[in-house]
């Protein structure tokens, strides 16, 4: 098993864990076959590593931090920065605030990006880095 944390501003660091969202309870988890992403009680979700079918860092810098989603595309991030985007096939299933949503892609604030995508990549699946 590997984990990533889920990167945070310290300003959004403070901000969260008055909101009983503390950095310690945000992170992505490899295991050997599933992959597991936690923020805390706002989002949860666990799928196979085989439904991983590309993952590449972002270059987008989103204003919001959080949980945010529609239509499948969720972001989950306590920093603008070391953003990793997950394309997920088939679709998976995630929940906010204990509520099921589809998970089509989703968006992760992590601490060592390009770690998790070669941790990603080491699987032997279709993950692939941006050229």
């Amino acid at each position: 098993m590997r984990r990533f944390s889920i990167r945070f501003d310290g300003w959004y660091g403070v901000l969260s864990s008055v909101l009983l969202l503390p950095p310690s309870a945000a992170y992505v988890e490899l295991e050997p076959d599933t992959v597991s992403v936690r923020m805390g009680w706002a989002f949860r979700a666990r799928f196979p590593r085989a439904d991983v079918a590309s993952a590449t860092e972002m270059a987008e810098r989103p204003l919001s931090r959080g949980v945010h989603g529609f239509a499948g595309r969720w972001l989950v991030n306590g920093s603008a920065h070391g953003l990793v985007r997950l394309g997920l096939e088939p679709v998976a299933r995630g929940y906010v605030m204990g509520f099921p949503v589809r998970l089509r892609e989703l968006m992760v604030s992590v601490a060592d990006p390009s770690g998790l995508i070669d941790a990603l990549r080491r699987t032997g699946g279709s993950v692939r880095r941006p050229s």
